[in-house]
């Protein structure tokens, strides 16, 4: 079955990480082997290749910049006009796998369906990988009317924020509403028909930002504050309210939100015994909330920062996510369910906000 996977830092990891995903993931981590500058060096579990393996065939494929103020201590660039400047540079990356047939931008239902039409029959082994084009965190639009400069290179999703406080609205790990533009840059993106990504806004920016955008909202990988105790989960009453605007949520992989007690760069897949089943009890409360199967997806967010040292314990790559059919057959859930989690779900989403 193939895959829809809402959330993946692809140009990040070329551009940052200096991964070439052009090649299988076992060449990636020999590559890296001795290397420290980062904390998942040798860890990745991401390329194209996996991802044809594992019959991901479509995904939402994210430019990420985060401009910092004086002040601020999180890493970022110094200016919003150096933030937009990389995230120009992914986009030339995300243009180059264009142009080597390795990937098809997609940007409209016509687009959507004929490749949803090629990887829903037997796509070739060298099937090009569908992306749509995210933005995680709207610091890199200059002003809001640099927005339809990014629609119309193919944006057409976006997070008002990220980790800490953003020009337009407030992220992970922080408080407040809106910035001063952040409704301008909400109206601009229901202009446009973007869709609003709700993950990563702090609690009151989530409901500033729903109160004042109409357009379609998703979340493409956010987990459950009721099981995993965190302002970077969503709580129950925000899960509702996004069930009540058709919003699709997608499990995230990241083992910090899968399981209680965390501690990052000291708990380890081993002694927390965090699994891809973790990530069914996530769904699985979203579900039950909404009272059916038709809210929730996948975006696994692999590879966002963190390898396999932060992921489930028996996740080896991205291919391993077909497993999730059979962790969610063994749940209860029908052939008509899984397909939903596997793509269905987003797909229907796509189809009606296109």
């Amino acid at each position: 079955m193939w895959i829809l996977d809402a959330h993946l830092d692809l140009a990040m990891n070329a551009m940052e990480w200096n991964r070439d995903f052009t090649q299988p993931v076992s060449i990636l981590r020999a590559r890296e082997k001795g290397m420290t500058d980062k904390k998942d060096r040798g860890q990745g579990t991401v390329s194209l290749p996996e991802m044809r393996r594992g019959r991901v065939g479509l995904c939402v494929a994210t430019q990420i910049a985060r401009y910092v103020k004086q002040g601020n201590r999180l890493s970022g660039w110094h200016s919003p006009e150096q933030a937009w400047a990389q995230t120009q540079g992914q986009l030339a990356w995300y243009r180059a796998m264009e142009a080597q047939s390795e990937m098809v931008q997609i940007t409209d239902a016509v687009s959507l369906n004929r490749h949803v039409d090629l990887w829903e029959t037997n796509p070739p082994d060298d099937a090009p990988i569908g992306y749509i084009l995210s933005l995680e965190g709207a610091d890199s639009i200059i002003t809001p009317a640099w927005l339809e400069k990014s629609h119309a290179q193919g944006l057409r999703a976006l997070g008002l924020s990220h980790y800490g406080p953003g020009t337009y609205a407030q992220g992970t790990a922080t408080t407040g509403g809106l910035g001063p533009r952040g409704k301008e840059l909400l109206a601009e993106m229901e202009r446009l028909n973007l869709i609003l990504d709700a993950t990563h806004l702090c609690d009151e920016s989530f409901g500033k930002a729903l109160d004042a955008f109409g357009g379609p909202v998703w979340a493409s990988h956010n987990n459950c504050r009721a099981l995993v105790a965190n302002d970077r989960q969503f709580s129950d009453d925000q899960i509702l309210r996004l069930i009540e605007r058709g919003a699709v949520i997608g499990g995230a992989l990241d083992a910090w939100m899968m399981v209680p007690n965390w501690q990052r760069g000291e708990t380890t897949p081993e002694s927390s015994g965090v699994k891809l089943e973790h990530v069914i009890d996530h769904m699985d409360h979203i579900c039950q909330l909404a009272g059916n199967a038709r809210h929730v997806g996948i975006g696994t967010d692999l590879d966002g920062g963190y390898g396999l040292e932060q992921s489930p314990g028996d996740l080896d790559t991205i291919a391993d996510l077909q497993r999730l059919t059979d962790l969610l057959s063994a749940r209860g859930y029908s052939a008509d369910d899984i397909v939903g989690v596997m793509h269905g779900n987003f797909l229907r989403f796509l189809r009606e906000a296109w």
